[in-house]
């Protein structure tokens, strides 16, 4: 098969990070995204990049874009606090022995992984299903009655993935006993010191009774995005996002004051109010901070984990990030490990289209390697969150 065609469901960091490998390579690819652009919904902000997710960009992006990304990634200190809620300080969190620690926005990482992309991307296109065809090829779906035929189809469309619900029947997602609100705290010079120099870390953890949390991680661009893009690369149209704060609240669900619904159906100045409430008590600085929360970022999350399942038999179908493993926040790896599977994955493919190897070889050592570190990365994650948070313990598989 020397020249494959790759269908990618799914336009997020693993999807488009595998895009643009394979395109780097010259294979054919196209990537359906449900969304109808990247801001058609929240997904968070900061995002913690280690030395695998840097590796991956460095291999699968066009060289000015990974200066892009650099220039776009702040550097937090490596050791990490974790207070108690009144700002006691009961550990330090020493970083692995990785030598990379970055933090980026997610939507310009985002921007820049689409960059070069959009020629064989498509928005607003709902995949429902996949057949099998007689030529060995395989039959993407989509709710408006198109259809694409590809060699592999690789699902990239994150927990909820219907390729997976259909391929892999027996794979669960459960939930993780935690819900978390995210937003925003936009850093002023009246808002940089309600932090102490301590929480420019890549997280820091505040931990109050009931394991009810408060979490923050900066987010400061080593020059505007926007400068940046204009000098390294003018064609990916970033905005021009000021240095902030993530701010989070966390909590498990027995201890709030309403059901998820409840807690989707309230506005950004409801979610902060409630989350003073539940903090009545703390140190009065983590209240300020909660207190200066930007109420049109915050929105709320049902954190939830996969169960690491037995291997399965390979064929022209595969799944990366959160559509196999996605993983409780705890471990800070689940962006990281979906990159790693798109470099693996990447280069696997390009075997295929290179050397003419079979799909169903190149796939089977990808997801040999993948659920190996993406599955333990599963599970270290859990045991942190329960550790930390009163996460609740992963389930048997």
């Amino acid at each position: 098969m020397p020249h494959p065609h790759v269908i990618i469901i799914g336009a997020g960091l693993g999807g488009l990070c595998l895009a643009q490998g394979l395109l780097r390579q010259g294979v054919d690819v196209s990537v359906y995204e449900r969304d109808d652009s990247l801001t058609s919904r929240r997904q968070g902000y900061r995002i913690h990049i280690d030395g695998h997710g840097a590796r991956a960009l460095a291999r699968n992006l066009p060289e000015h874009l990974y200066e892009l990304f650099l220039a776009t990634s702040g550097t937090p200190r490596t050791s990490t606090p974790v207070f108690d809620h009144n700002l006691g300080r009961p550990a330090m969190l020493e970083p692995s022995g990785d030598d990379v620690h970055l933090a980026v926005d997610r939507l310009v990482l985002r921007r820049i992984l689409l960059a070069g992309v959009e020629r064989v991307a498509s928005f607003g296109k709902r995949y429902t299903h996949f057949e099998r065809n007689a030529d060995g090829r395989v039959t993407a779906y989509f709710s408006d009655g198109t259809a694409a035929v590809g060699d592999v189809l690789v699902a990239a469309d994150g927990v909820n993935s219907p390729v997976r619900e259909q391929y892999l029947p027996q794979a669960r997602i459960v939930d993780t006993g935690l819900r978390q609100l995210y937003g925003k705290v936009p850093l002023t010079a009246e808002t940089r010191g309600l932090f102490l120099d301590e929480m420019f870390a890549v997280f820091t953890p505040i931990i109050g009774p009931n394991r009810n949390f408060v979490g923050v991680a900066p987010v400061r661009f080593p020059e505007p995005p926007a400068q940046a893009a204009a000098r390294l690369a003018p064609e990916v149209p970033l905005p021009d996002t000021q240095d902030y704060m993530t701010c989070t609240f966390g909590a498990r669900p027995e201890f709030l004051p309403c059901d998820d619904d409840g807690l989707r159906a309230m506005s950004g100045s409801e979610l902060q109010a409630m989350t003073l409430e539940m903090i009545e008590g703390w140190h009065p600085r983590v209240r300020r901070i909660i207190e200066h929360w930007d109420t049109e970022t915050i929105f709320p999350l049902v954190l939830r984990t996969s169960v690491p399942i037995d291997p399965w038999p390979a064929t022209n179908i595969t799944l990366l990030g959160d559509a196999i493993h996605a993983m409780s926040p705890a471990g800070g790896v689940g962006a990281n490990t979906a990159l790693r599977d798109a470099a693996v994955l990447g280069a696997a493919l390009g075997e295929v289209a290179a050397r003419g190897k079979p799909v169903a070889d190149a796939v089977a050592e990808y997801e040999a390697a993948m659920t190996g570190y993406g599955f333990e990365n599963v599970r270290v994650s859990a045991r942190n969150g329960q550790r930390l948070l009163g996460q609740d313990p992963l389930p048997e598989a």
